[in-house]
């Protein structure tokens, strides 16, 4: 009897190493076969459900073949995450492919620790001109493309189409004039006393936006576009409107002031506490989803006197870390260009709200059906195709213009709280001016 346990413990001990041998062995077989792939690592700043529309394509791109592995890795903000990236940029913690703000262009240049796209573009003779025009203008920079194109966004007004019915207001026709959005909201003012009409975040990037759909520059030698900025381009008329614009609205009781709170402005709109206000195309799924009543997507408004020039580029592109080994950065070139086919940037625009880079998949059958549930989607695409090029609405190039928007949003912070437009306005200018000069002396100029 202990001579067959002896035999059978013994049996069992042999099944045991076997099972644990091919356990091991497939183990080493998986991680061998994760280390043949090339891995990418990608830093973003999206977060909520562009994280998950992004997460997805990533998903997919990685089951669509088995050469690259991308890890997709949230680094909280833009303004977070690139002095995350200054800080280990040119050493092995960098990542390999990094999304950084629009108005981070010329930090990261300066910076040295890029390779710029152009390099991969020219090696295959790549061809960029399928892209939308207005969105590759402001990343090409003399000539040249530094960085990828990917989500892309302009502001639009947003309004409450169940408080234009009520207040006497065609539902259909938004407001075109920063004067046509000073009546309508004395309308809905007074159709609705819990109501305001209109909400301006105290945003830099706004401020600017405005100011390019009159054709105003915000820095000289063309927006930093011929040569570095030695002082702003927006001290006169078309840079005062705006806080002339705010102001009216103060005085006149129809103005919401959300300060430079672009989440409680959005809080507010959907509570039904303001019936206007301007945020980026990028918003338009969750605004959209969320409210419960209908709302109307519209273009950005311009003074009366001034006609409309169109919109410059906000968002970010990817950029591509230097010192990286050959097949780590042609890997990364290889996602990159997946990013920008047609059913990618469909799968993008329909799922977020930012513009498709690559007009083509405006034809994809999903952006049509999507189309016809959700018009909105459109009109920022519309706004944007309809955009006049110029130096104005190419945008501004400057390492300081993170600085300058929030000394724009300081100073509009203190008109929305009754500061004297005039005074204001004119320290801004000064504050600026001193900031670019500031920033010039930094790099030797």
């Amino acid at each position: 009897m202990k001579k067959l346990l002896s035999l059978l413990m013994a049996s069992i001990l042999l099944i045991v190493a076997g099972c644990s041998s091919n356990e091991g062995a497939g183990t080493e077989a998986a991680s061998k076969s994760e280390t043949n792939k090339t891995v990418v690592t990608f830093w973003h700043s999206m977060s909520g459900v562009n994280q998950g529309v992004l997460d997805s394509i990533v998903e997919e791109y990685n089951s669509s073949q088995d050469k690259v592995q991308v890890n997709a890795e949230f680094q909280g903000t833009y303004e977070e995450s690139l002095p995350k990236f200054h800080s280990v940029g040119g050493t092995k913690d960098a990542p390999t492919i990094i999304q950084v703000q629009e108005i981070g262009t010329m930090s990261m240049i300066n910076s040295g620790n890029i390779e710029p796209i152009q390099k991969f573009i020219d090696a295959e003779n790549y061809d960029m001109s399928g892209l939308e025009e207005n969105i590759t203008n402001y990343y090409k920079v003399d000539g040249k493309f530094y960085s990828m194109p990917f989500n892309s966004s302009t502001p639009v007004m947003y309004y409450n189409k169940d408080a234009f019915k009520k207040a006497g207001l065609d539902p259909e026709k938004a407001p075109e004039t920063f004067e046509e959005v000073e009546a309508a909201s004395k309308k809905i003012v007074e159709s609705n006393k819990q109501m305001k009409g209109f909400a301006l975040q105290a945003y830099g990037w706004l401020f600017e936006e405005l100011l390019a759909n009159q054709g105003g520059i915000l820095m000289n030698n063309d927006n930093g576009r011929s040569d570095t900025p030695t002082e702003v381009a927006f001290d006169n008329e078309k840079g005062k409107s705006i806080f002339e614009w705010a102001k009216r609205m103060v005085d006149n009781g129809t103005f919401a002031n959300y300060g430079i709170n672009e989440d409680n402005m959005v809080a507010g709109f959907l509570a039904g506490d303001v019936a206007m206000f301007l945020q980026s195309s990028a918003s338009s799924r969750d605004v959209i989803d969320n409210a419960p009543f209908e709302v109307g997507v519209a273009f950005l408004p311009h003074p009366e006197k001034e006609e409309r020039q169109g919109v410059a580029i906000g968002g970010a592109s990817l950029w591509m870390s230097s010192g990286k080994d050959e097949a780590e950065q042609n890997a990364a070139w290889e996602f990159m260009k997946y990013l920008q086919t047609p059913d990618v940037q469909a799968k993008w625009h329909v799922g977020t709200g930012y513009f498709a880079i690559n007009p083509a998949a405006y034809d994809e059958q999903v952006v049509k059906d999507s189309y016809e549930k959700m018009p909105q989607l459109q009109v920022a695409v519309n706004q944007l195709q309809a955009t006049k090029p110029s130096y104005a609405t190419q945008g501004a190039l400057m390492d300081m213009i993170p600085e300058s928007r929030k000394i724009i949003e300081t100073a509009l912070e203190t008109v929305y709280n009754g500061g004297d437009v005039e005074k204001t306005f004119e320290d801004a200018v000064k504050q600026v001016n001193a900031a670019i000069e500031q920033s010039n002396k930094s790099r030797g100029k």
